[in-house]
């Protein structure tokens, strides 16, 4: 029996991973054997002893080592991978579902309300550009906390996707079903809960989704800028210490949870999917 296209993505995918591996691996004796320096060497000052890129295999024994104990804390500028990913999580977990308790109820409004649309589509409209980072200057001078300000601009990255399609997905419930609840009398809040929120489910989810992964991108960004504790300032402390091995490392954690979040709610958007 042939085997399935999920099960043959899968092995295409495990292959070309051990090619790409394989090829860097083979490549780092290679450039060492040169005796040539990169140019990060040369602003190093590493020479021919400092790789520019360590190979797979170092960041493997990298990972291992981290992972056999990810709880540990050693102080204030040593903590384990499992440590600072707890920190990150805190942060854009509470910078999210606080951004969906405010997105998803006026996005509702707006989505239900014309008027409040044309009200508040001027400002959304204004916001939306501006880089979260760009409010992290002003949170530290307002809030004066790190992991707060941190929080605040999870909140700011998060809001705009869930707001715009919640009202999006409310403004696109077909008429028909809102003439049915009418019919039989529904109240504005039965309405909204019983016939508005499961057709406009999906929609939401999605914007919850997208939520999250730029969430995930941003808090990257401000630790590196607050420093203290997380994955962001993981990688920045790694890399003040030229220590690339952890560094790569870092960078496939992060993608990892990422995915890992991803992967989450897109669970979460299956179950709430229907056929008409």
């Amino acid at each position: 029996m042939a085997a399935s296209l999920k099960t043959r993505a899968f092995i295409l995918s495990i292959c070309i991973l051990c090619l790409v591996l394989g090829a860097w691996e083979l490549a780092q004796p290679n450039a060492k054997a040169t005796g040539q320096l990169t140019e990060y060497e040369l602003l190093t000052g590493g020479g021919a002893k400092q790789a520019a890129v360590p190979p797979p295999s170092e960041i493997i024994v990298k990972a291992w080592e981290e992972l056999s104990n990810p709880f540990y804390d050693k102080g204030p500028n040593d903590k384990g991978i499992g440590i600072q990913i707890g920190y990150s999580l805190y942060r854009v977990l509470s910078g999210y579902f606080l951004a969906a308790l405010i997105a998803i109820p006026i996005g509702f409004l707006i989505g239900m309300s014309p008027l409040m649309y044309r009200a508040l589509d001027p400002f959304i409209q204004v916001l939306r550009p501006i880089s979260p980072l760009a409010w992290m200057p002003l949170a530290l001078f307002v809030i004066k906390d790190s992991q707060s300000s941190a929080i605040f601009v999870i909140f700011i990255c998060s809001i705009c996707p869930m707001l715009i399609n919640t009202a999006f997905g409310v403004a696109g419930v077909r008429t028909d079903w809102v003439n049915v609840a009418r019919t039989h009398e529904l109240g504005v809040m039965r309405t909204a809960f019983q016939v508005i929120l499961p057709a406009a489910a999906p929609t939401i989810l999605t914007g919850m989704r997208i939520s999250i992964g730029i969430a995930w991108l941003v808090i990257v960004a401000a630790e590196m800028l607050v420093g203290g504790t997380g994955i962001g300032y993981y990688v920045w402390n790694e890399w003040n210490n030229l220590d690339l091995t952890s560094v790569i490392f870092s960078i496939i954690v992060i993608g990892v949870v990422g995915m890992l979040l991803d992967a989450a709610f897109a669970k979460v958007q299956t179950a709430v999917r229907y056929q008409e």
